[in-house]
């Protein structure tokens, strides 16, 4: 028994392991029902791409979005609900990772400091959890104690000013996607690649926010440019900067534009370069994007589209500029967002109303996506995270 229990240690060790964030509470996305459990292990086979099943670990709360630390022994996950121990309040949970079967242990849940946390990262330092509210129209800090537990937020900070237009100024004929511009809704918080500045999107402000950040004391404060202002109505929603940390790309969620801006490290500055649509030149009609992402080599930026069903990408020019490539049909209902493995072989697109997790393979040389014929069932997939 303990040889064939080393053995399947070895295993696990040489193929990929893939944790996939769920919803699981009755109360899901957009007022639908989570068919989750919590979140999802898998291994993965490197020469099809087929994901197969190894454990769930339960969270009733919606764990819809994760992020590891640097040194990758420990797991966080926002809880997207809207209440914890009878607050207005979303949760963060912490677990630790077992490297070798990547099984999850829970440590600790604390408030996340607004309702609803959409998305979660952590600082480059690995002391600190970001977290964005989208109910409460708040971002926080939660520190990460020696243990890996996560402590009370020592910073939260509630987005404010006056909302956008309910129609997208950018937004194909014909769109309705009109959600969200009623007040501040916080979509996503990450830190520069330096550590030194953190970006926060809001999408009903029409808002990506600068803070620079105190490492010490886990605090932000408004950068000197505290804000850039997107076209009204255009809701951006994910951004990614490129390996070289002088560009980002911002996703506009209601708009299905991608804006491109130079990003000044120093400063913590963004200007405007370029924006472009993420669906077909024609296209009329209503769409929702979701996840934009750089493939490993930084030669191409995805982007997908939900109603559309299609995940686009783009070439990558010497200036940071961005030319739409080719589309692919996600096999699914409303992909809500995307990983590409750490290999830049594959793309997996979580069908959030299909319940199944997709696999493109992805030609390195023209950034082209095609279908392996695999697909994963997997309850109101959310997020796909390789450890």
């Amino acid at each position: 028994m303990l040889a064939g229990a080393s053995g399947l240690a070895a295993q696990a060790q040489r193929a990929p392991l893939v944790y996939i964030a769920t919803y699981s509470s009755p109360q899901g996305p957009e007022g639908s029902r989570g068919n989750g459990a919590g979140i999802c292990l898998y291994e993965m086979n490197p020469e099809s791409g087929r994901l197969s099943p190894r454990e769930v670990f339960q969270n009733p709360d919606n764990p819809s979005w994760l992020a590891l630390d640097p040194a990758r022994t420990h797991l966080y996950s926002a809880n997207e609900t809207a209440t914890y121990k009878g607050a207005r309040s979303g949760s963060a949970s912490a677990y630790r990772i077992e490297r070798s079967t990547g099984r999850l242990t829970l440590l600790n849940t604390e408030a996340s400091g607004g309702a609803g946390p959409c998305y979660l990262s952590i600082h480059p330092s690995g002391k600190y959890a970001f977290t964005a509210n989208y109910a409460g129209g708040t971002v926080a800090v939660l520190p990460i104690l020696a243990n890996g537990d996560l402590g009370a937020p020592t910073d939260v900070r509630s987005d404010g000013g006056t909302a956008g237009s309910v129609h997208a100024a950018s937004a194909p004929p014909g769109s309705f996607a009109i959600s969200g511009h009623e007040r501040p809704h916080a979509h996503m918080i990450q830190a520069d690649p330096s550590g030194r500045f953190v970006l926060s999107t809001d999408l009903g402000l029409d808002q990506i926010l600068i803070w620079e950040f105190d490492s010490e004391h886990g605090v932000l404060r408004p950068n000197q440019t505290p804000a850039v202002k997107l076209p009204s109505g255009d809701g951006p929603r994910h951004f990614t900067f490129h390996p070289n940390g002088r560009w980002l790309y911002c996703l506009q969620e209601e708009a299905s534009t991608i804006g491109v801006f130079d990003y000044d490290g120093r400063t913590g500055t963004l200007t405007a370069k370029q924006t472009l649509s993420t669906l077909p030149k024609q296209f009329a009609g209503t769409n929702f994007t979701s996840e934009i992402a750089i493939s490993p080599d930084a030669r191409f930026v995805y982007a997908a589209n939900r109603l559309h069903d299609s995940i686009a990408w783009f070439s990558v020019a010497p200036a940071g500029t961005l030319t739409l490539a080719g589309e692919e049909w996600t096999r699914g209902d409303y992909p809500r967002s995307f990983t590409i493995d750490p290999s830049g072989r594959y793309l997996y697109s979580c069908n959030q109303r299909g319940d199944a997790v997709v696999c493109l393979r992805v030609n390195r040389q023209t950034g082209a996506l095609t279908f392996t014929g695999e697909y994963t069932a997997v309850g109101t997939p959310a997020q796909v995270l390789f450890l």
